[in-house]
């Protein structure tokens, strides 16, 4: 039975009531005071002993949260989840504490923060909601979204560590804040900084699509199923399918989904769960369906249709089964190697995965290849869909934009919006805009802008100019957004300015002109924009894309959209080449500003730097190269060659020990060695991995092809598909059935011999032995031993990834 209570003291003792009973427990507070973590500390480090699902996030505004009090938090039990909200000035106050066992749902809001005085006998006032299960699930779902947003970082030791310095350096400039900070928060209080956070309340619908029979799979759906099936039939329990937007991904895992008898469906947009059900039920009207979201909890359907932010919760993921599912589609894959998609595919076991992207390119450099074993089914990009006349056509047009943004403070992932807001919100900005687009529009526009504020000053200049434009975005009350699509395909807008409520999840297949008037920061989401525009639709012969180019951070990758082949490394150019139909125009001033930009795009030391301490404080410790590579925010491949070597660059970064200088200069000769030997094929890297399999003090003695041959022919035809593939061609794929002497005879033509260096060089192969060198002194081999399996593993990863992506070409 719901209750609402009022607590005016002592909510401490409810709090510990509900931990010691909980299942998971989730905390948001503006600050953590030490004495309040004191509080909790017991009964939070028995809830995590057994087992409960543990979160807590806090925030730096004002840095009234004391470091102490984080590394108490760190302390208590390395399962225990603690996030901090990287508020950049902007106020920062929820309170809430929320709780959920076997026998209720438990909402604690109001005023306390986590300090002892807060959770004692201070003047405080907080709200009881029990069992109330809209109310709960809702802020939940809230909690859930500023826990993984993009401005919070994991606590760790290294995060910490700046957090303190961050934290000294300010209350060196602001010794009187404790004075002034009631005054302070309670302005802050009154008149709170509004975050764009998108709306959850609206859900966008399909309209019901028209009955004429059974539905049947068209154009690329058909050459995927097809894939697919091969896929099964060569028993791979994952697949990735890389569809351009348009093409129907969804209705393509509703027909692959025909097979499965129990499927989960996962998406992190509420309206995509919505749209794919409904393209379920037309598919397969006879199946039971069900939501799975902070509102409905219909679990007992034959496809559910599930929220990423409430299944990654473990009371909810733990209603089911790891085996429970026959089919699971991870929808926009390439959120994949976010925590909280990583923590549902751990947990679950089904007998096959599927994840369906527009976008395969990693996001924030994360591997989301490797998600599915290397295995793409089917590839199937923009271009060529276009090509085939799936999509419409295109004319882009690359407008300059005199901004120097070169002025604008970077903060990391984003220019600085105040500063950004400067140069943006002129009425000679605005009229520039305007007069590109009167000069090249069509009927409907989609305009993608950087922030509400620019979108709502473009959208009331255009109407003061005669123009039918609105301004949609997560604050809007005036419109809704299904009333908003519903004028423009009507024609009865010209503009819809937004804030990236379009990048995923909804189509407008009417929209006819894309106008980008914001820095891209991300290929992937200029990618999914574009995708916005392409869709056939009656009458429409081509989209136009309008595009402000200035020199902000990045402008030139953009283009490598327009790539039909892409290259590696220091070879890559951009040399856009578009379909038939289409059309690519840049302003002289363009060309040659992303000339210069490609002229200077260089590994630069610090970029490499600033990129390694941000993951090194994600983890908090320092990164394997294998990591830096999946994880990293710059191409792995720019610190060789800037360094020669990952370890070239921990030395120069100081990041060595004494001992791990030593060994470096010891055996640098050969570090770069393992990081630069050509490898056509994986089988040099696989010889290493070999030794390195028989430990730290013997992996350096000489080998001999027979020893080699056992691990050899396992690694590349048992493990998981992408190791499969050097082992696929005519020379090698009659030695799929193991025969020692010919497993033998390969690997002393092919590593042995091509790593033959003769007996002055650093590896030799003679008499059937290959053999190092060089003495590897005891004090240094376990450093040693470390290192080269770290380089070996990464270029091992590095090969087979591009051989993946390469075969889907």
């Amino acid at each position: 039975m719901s209750k609402v209570e009022l607590i005016t003291n002592d909510l401490g003792s409810h709090l510990l009531g509900q931990i010691e009973k909980s299942s998971s427990v989730s905390v948001l507070t503006s600050f953590v005071m030490r004495s309040g973590v004191y509080y909790l500390k017991d009964a939070l480090e028995a809830s995590a002993r057994s087992g409960a699902d543990i979160k807590i996030c806090t925030g730096d505004y004002l840095f009234i949260t004391q470091p102490e009090a984080l590394a108490e938090l760190l302390s208590i039990d390395e399962r225990i989840e603690v996030r901090l909200w990287r508020s950049n000035g902007v106020s920062f106050h929820p309170k809430a504490y929320m709780f959920q066992s076997a026998e209720e749902d438990c909402l604690f809001v109001g005023s306390s923060n986590l300090s002892k005085s807060a959770l004692g006998n201070g003047v405080e006032w907080n709200l009881l909601v029990s069992d109330e299960k809209k109310v709960f699930n809702a802020a939940l779902l809230e909690f859930l979204k500023v826990f993984y947003a993009d401005q919070t970082i994991p606590l760790n030791k290294e995060t910490l560590k700046d957090y303190t310095a961050a934290y000294e350096e300010y209350h060196k400039d602001h010794p009187n804040l404790a004075k002034t900070w009631s005054k302070t928060e309670e302005l802050d209080l009154m008149l709170p900084a509004k975050k764009e956070i998108p709306s959850r309340h609206e859900i966008i619908h399909d309209p019901p699509a028209a009955k004429y029979g059974e539905i049947q799979p068209r154009f690329a759906q058909v050459e995927a199923l097809e894939e697919l099936q091969n896929t099964l039939g060569e028993e791979y329990n994952k697949a990735l399918v890389i569809m351009a937007t348009g093409l129907g991904k969804t209705y393509l895992s509703g027909f692959f989904a025909k097979d499965f008898n129990r499927v989960l469906f996962i998406a992190h947009r509420e309206e995509i769960l919505y749209q794919a059900r409904s393209s379920f039920k037309n598919i397969m009207p006879e199946k039971k369906y069900g939501i799975y979201n902070g509102t409905n909890k219909e679990g007992g359907a034959d496809t559910i249709f599930a929220s990423i932010y409430t299944l990654s919760i473990k009371a909810h993921l733990e209603k089911f089964n790891p085996d429970e599912f026959d089919l699971i589609i991870i929808d926009e894959f390439h959120h994949a190697a976010a925590v909280s998609y990583q923590r549902v595919l751990n947990y679950f076991t089904p007998t096959f995965l599927l994840g369906i992207t527009a976008t395969p390119d990693r996001n924030d450099n994360k591997d989301v290849f490797a998600i599915c074993d290397g295995n793409v089914a089917y590839r199937l990009d923009f271009l060529d869909a276009i090509n085939r006349e799936w999509l419409a056509p295109f004319k882009y047009y690359g407008v300059y934009d005199e901004t120097d943004y070169s002025q604008i403070t970077w903060l990391g992932t984003r220019y600085d919006e105040e500063e950004l807001l400067q140069a943006q919100l002129r009425d000679e900005m605005a009229t520039k805009i305007l007069d590109v687009w009167v000069d090249k529009k069509q009927t409907r526009t989609i305009g993608f802008c950087s922030s509400i504020r620019q979108a709502n000053f473009l959208s009331s200049y255009f109407n003061q100019q005669g123009y039918k434009t609105v301004s949609l975005h997560s604050q809007q009350v005036v419109v809704s957004r299904g009333d908003a699509i519903k004028q423009l395909q009507a024609g009865e807008l010209d503009v819809i300015f937004t804030v990236d409520l379009f990048n995923e999840g909804i189509d407008i297949p009417a929209v006819d002109t894309l106008l980008f008037v914001r820095p891209t920061e991300s290929l992937t989401v200029f990618t999914q924009q574009v995708g916005r525009g392409l869709r056939l639709y009656s009458g429409k012969d081509y989209c136009v894309i309008i595009d402000l180019i200035g020199n902000y951070r990045n402008a030139d990758v953009k283009l490598s959209l327009f790539e039909t082949v892409r290259g590696e490394g220091k070879t890559k150019k951009i040399e856009p080449r578009v379909p038939a139909g289409c059309e690519l125009n840049l302003d002289v001033h363009v060309v040659n500003l992303l000339k210069e930009m490609a002229r200077k795009r260089h590994p630069r030391k610090e970029q490499l730097l600033n990129a390694y301490n941000h993951l090194k404080h994600d983890l908090g410790r320092r990164p394997t190269y294998l990591e830096l590579h999946l994880k990293g925010h710059s191409d792995s491949s720019q610190y060789k060659h800037e360094f020669k070597t990952y370890i070239g660059f921990l030395k120069w970064a100081e990041e060595l020990g004494e001992q791990e200088k030593e060994v470096f200069r010891r055996y640098e000769n050969w570090l770069v060695e393992v990081e630069k030997t050509s490898m056509q094929k994986s089988y040099k890297m696989v010889l290493l991995l070999s030794m390195l399999n028989r430990g730290v003090t013997e992996w350096h003695r000489p080998i001999t092809s027979s020893e080699v041959a056992p691990f050899f022919h396992k690694y590349l035809t048992k493990t998981e598909f992408r190791k499969r593939i050097d082992f696929s061609d005519k020379s090698s794929r009659k030695l799929w059935d193991y025969n020692q002497a010919a497993v033998s005879k390969l690997i002393e033509t092919m590593p042995m011999t091509m790593w033959d260096r003769g007996e002055d060089g650093l590896t030799s192969f003679s008499d059937g032995t290959f053999k190092l060198n060089f003495d590897v002194l005891e004090e240094d081999q376990e450093i040693l031993f470390s290192w080269t399996k770290e380089i070996a593993e990464y270029r091992l990863h590095g090969h087979f990834e591009r051989r993946a992506k390469n075969s889907t070409h």
